[in-house]
């Protein structure tokens, strides 16, 4: 098609960085107006870099972009921005202490007097902004108070209130629920009627079929192909990015599970906004078995989570390994009991993004006596390990001395689980272990988890996405509001149900909680 006759075309697109890795390496991109275009590929295959260059963030090293049939060159968002491109991001850029009019407007707001925002024209703004794009939303409330599909609204409204004719969604759908997901996908298909057009990055093959008319498919930095949605199935999309065969279903033994290993009992803990983030949960983890956690985020797992980790301190309550009160230990200390970590931050707690791929993979053992010699370290034996754990987990770079923070995040997530689980863990913290990363990741993080409990780890896995969650868990624990509003067994479930306890629609007795949470 000529440039005249699409929303965006971009050719010949090459990204290479001072360090002369290429991100992208002659990739055409194009989308149509009116269209939901599916970009996807594995960590690290350049669709980031190819998003970032469309919307002013990095520069490409050769290559030209047309928006509706004109060269553009954009210098920074600003410039995409004037040129009707949007970008709603991963992670939220709200403030969470101000009002969702006030977020609206944000850099733009209407005043009085040359000072004052002028809140009641920003109130109107939003409100006629809403109505006019059908997605409804609250002006007044603050966004720190408000759902997380709520968020999601606020985000996109506040790109097309900016002129976005052209809207990049970086994985929408990672922290919703299956109802906020049906509402999404309901409003982005509102706006495709309206003529906007839709660049939709997403992991979730279910939901790229679902939702999208066509599909580019991305590899090792280039574009391997562009498809009807309708004519290829997921396992060949899978194919064609990773090229190989991929199992996008989990398989696992039925569970034999041993004694308790984590007791959590009573935990109560009020946030930094005064809110009871945590509201007496109680529940048991024992050998063998996967319990989950599902919720909307905000309902309390990051704060148990912390907890669990010494990260934070709890206002009443107990958290106990093998019976040893973990509640206040230091982080070495609860790493002493067997507890491994895999965070859902993996560039701020889960490594030292400066330092080597060797040195984060085994920053954990360095003291131990096979690797320590005196005040000399077994250099040999710090190698062999390293490269052992490499190769195992399949981490792709190019000598264990690589810097860890310049690789894809699917493989420095890989560089934390080989870390986390080759440590004999009693007990594993499995928080967003997949989160943002690719199916390869995805596929050798979740068998790696199974192997583990059915080896007699104890696994407590906290997980937005909730197809992860209910396919990986023996047991699922439901938050909401701080508490649990259901505990499952045995599979007894599905993503309607959980969805209701998510949302507060369902909550089970504590009696019932109790029996079934073996507390």
């Amino acid at each position: 098609m000529e440039h005249n006759d699409l929303a965006l075309d971009m050719r010949g697109i090459t990204k290479i960085y001072p360090n002369v890795i290429a991100a992208n390496r002659e990739v055409d991109f194009s989308v149509k107006p009116g269209e939901i275009h599916a970009l996807i590929g594995e960590n690290g295959a350049g669709k980031s870099t190819l998003m970032k260059i469309l919307f002013g963030m990095e520069r490409p090293t050769e290559g030209e972009i047309f928006v509706d049939g004109q060269a553009v060159s954009f210098s920074s968002p600003t410039d995409a921005i004037a040129k009707g491109i949007g970008m709603v991001h991963q992670h939220f850029m709200l403030v969470p202490s101000l009002t969702v009019a006030e977020n609206i407007v944000l850099g733009m707001a209407p005043r009085k007097s040359g000072f004052l925002i002028d809140y009641r024209e920003a109130l109107e703004l939003t409100r006629a902004s809403a109505e006019k794009f059908n997605l409804h939303v609250e002006p007044s409330a603050r966004v720190a108070d408000i759902a997380t599909g709520m968020k999601q609204k606020v985000e996109i409204l506040k790109a097309l209130v900016r002129g976005a004719r052209v809207l990049i969604l970086d994985e929408p759908t990672a922290v919703l629920t299956s109802q906020e997901t049906a509402g999404l996908f309901q409003e982005l298909k509102n706006l495709k009627e309206q003529g906007f057009t839709i660049i939709f990055i997403s992991h979730k093959l279910n939901e790229v079929k679902e939702l999208t008319d066509r599909i580019t498919i991305m590899r090792a930095g280039k574009s391997v192909g562009v498809y009807d949605t309708g004519a290829v199935s997921e396992e060949e999309i899978s194919r064609r990015m990773v090229g190989r065969d991929v199992i996008l279903s989990v398989e696992k033994e039925a569970v034999a599970p041993g004694e308790v290993v984590l007791q959590v009992q009573g935990l109560r803990y009020v946030n930094e906004w005064g809110k009871q983030a945590l509201d007496g949960v109680t529940f048991s983890v024992r050998s063998g078995e996967i319990v989950g956690v599902a919720g909307v985020e905000g309902n309390g797992q990051r704060e148990l989570v912390d907890i669990l980790f010494g990260l934070r301190l709890p206002e009443s309550g107990t958290a106990r390994v093998g019976g040893v009160k973990l509640t206040g230990l230091p982080q070495a200390r609860i790493r002493s009991l067997g507890v491994s970590y895999v965070p859902e931050d993996r560039m701020t707690l889960g490594i030292a993004a400066a330092a080597s791929v060797e040195e984060n993979v085994i920053s954990d053992r360095f003291q131990g006596k096979r690797f320590n010699h005196g005040p000399l370290f077994r250099m040999k034996e710090l190698h062999k390990e390293s490269d052992r754990l490499i190769l195992d987990y399949s981490i792709l770079c190019k000598t264990r001395s690589q810097e860890v923070g310049m690789l894809s995040g699917g493989n420095i997530q890989k560089v934390v689980v080989a870390r986390e689980f080759s440590s004999d863990p009693v007990l594993i913290i499995a928080d967003q272990p997949t989160r943002g990363i690719d199916v390869g990741a995805t596929e050798l993080i979740r068998k790696r988890l199974i192997d583990l409990s059915r080896a007699g780890a104890a696994v407590l896995l906290v997980s937005a996405d909730l197809n992860e969650v209910m396919e990986l868990s023996d047991s699922l624990i439901v938050f909401y509001e701080g508490k649990i509003a259901g505990y499952f067994d045995n599979g007894e479930w599905d993503d309607v149900m959980m969805g209701e306890y998510m949302l507060g629609l369902k909550h089970q007795s504590d009696e019932e909680i109790g029996r079934a949470s073996h507390a």
